[in-house]
């Protein structure tokens, strides 16, 4: 049969054709029953984490304003370990009445100098430091650890507040975005705002937050604050009448700057 088909050219490329074609379409649907590919312009409803199992679809978180001001990677306070899961949030206060966001924040990032010479070095920092005004500096990555909270560094945020006396109450604008943060942080890990906001005081007995140590029904206020805040931000989140952003089950945020009402 062969033989006749090389007398014939049409012939013998229409059926090396045909049979390349079977064979593309073999394994076209090999792939797509493993998951390789998808067939027929199909959109996925799930995607796939990096380990290659299922995770489910990308999640709304509400938008923080702050700014990012990293800390320089050093063994200080910025070991850049990896913070491989979030349990908690604690609530610190920068025990330095008066001094601002900024100044923390460079504190943090000079304990190489300041810790020279020194027998005892200091270890610190926060992933946020909050401002007077309520203005908010990230200076350390969500996905790495801070030097703050002791036995707790490894599954916690810290956010340092702070305060301009000696009493350590925090003003108005610095507990306003404290309360923003906290509703944040708690909707984008998943955390109960009632038992998973926690204060440094309640990992090592430290007067940290000092006022809402020595005045537990302010700090029971600033968590039913926070709780009040997560729920009703969780239910503008499903109207979409918010701003919110994109999160995939790897901790990736997108943004997406319109609201739905913006959308119409």
């Amino acid at each position: 049969m062969w033989n006749k088909l090389k007398k014939k050219p049409i012939i013998r490329w229409a059926v090396l054709i045909g049979g390349a074609a079977v064979f593309i379409l073999v394994i076209l649907i090999v792939m797509a029953q493993v998951g390789v590919v998808k067939m027929g312009g199909e959109e996925p409803s799930q995607q796939e984490d990096e380990k290659g199992g299922s995770t489910t679809e990308l999640h709304r978180v509400p938008k923080l304003d702050y700014k990012v001001d990293l800390l320089t990677p050093n063994r200080f306070s910025r070991p850049q370990l990896e913070l491989k899961k979030v349990n908690a949030v604690v609530v610190h206060y920068v025990s330095n009445p008066g001094t601002t966001a900024k100044d923390n924040r460079d504190y943090f990032n000079n304990l190489s100098r300041i810790n020279e010479g020194k027998a005892s070095p200091v270890f610190a920092s926060a992933h946020f430091v909050i401002g007077l005004k309520g203005e908010i500096l990230q200076c350390i990555p969500l996905a790495e650890m801070a030097y703050a909270s002791n036995s707790r560094n490894s599954d916690t945020i810290a956010i340092e507040c702070c305060h301009p006396d000696e009493d350590g109450k925090f003003t108005s604008e610095t507990y306003a975005s404290l309360i923003n943060a906290l509703t944040y942080l708690c909707i984008r890990y998943g955390l109960d705002p009632s038992k998973d906001i926690i204060r440094h005081y309640d990992v090592t007995g430290k007067m940290c937050p000092k006022y809402y140590v020595k005045h537990p029904e302010a700090w029971k206020k600033l968590v039913e604050d926070a709780k009040k805040s997560v729920e009703k931000t969780k239910e503008e989140l499903k109207k979409e009448s918010i701003p919110y952003d994109l999160e995939d089950a790897n901790g990736k945020v997108t943004d997406n700057k319109e609201t739905k009402s913006e959308k119409r």
